[in-house]
């Protein structure tokens, strides 16, 4: 088997990065969701001011992600679309440039 082209690694490459901040957004979704339960809970308890600070704590360092991963996401197809520009220009197979197309326009909706 022949090993991947440079377009299909920088294919690859943006996909898992666009994935990883979709899961991201997952993550912080559902710890914004876990802090409004704590604080809308009206029992009291000696550790919710601990899992209030934790919870917090947690947000904002997910939150903390997003611009270096976004900058990543940059980057990267930064680096894909050149080489997608080569690989037409060489011939490259229209399936491999199919997936390149559609990992840019999966980047691009995300906000890179």
């Amino acid at each position: 088997m022949a090993p991947p082209s440079p377009l299909a690694i920088a294919t690859g490459s943006v996909q898992r990065l666009v994935k990883e901040e979709a899961s991201y957004h997952k993550e912080l979704s559902s710890q914004e969701a876990r802090l409004e339960k704590l604080l809308a809970s009206t029992e009291e308890d000696e550790n919710r001011e601990y899992s209030l600070k934790q919870e917090r704590a947690a947000i904002a360092e997910t939150k903390a992600v997003f611009p270096p991963l976004r900058q990543r996401i940059a980057d990267a197809l930064a680096k894909l679309e050149d080489q997608l520009e080569s690989a037409q220009g060489s011939g490259a197979s229209e399936e491999e440039i199919a997936k390149a197309t559609e990992a840019v326009k999966q980047a691009k909706a995300v906000g890179a």
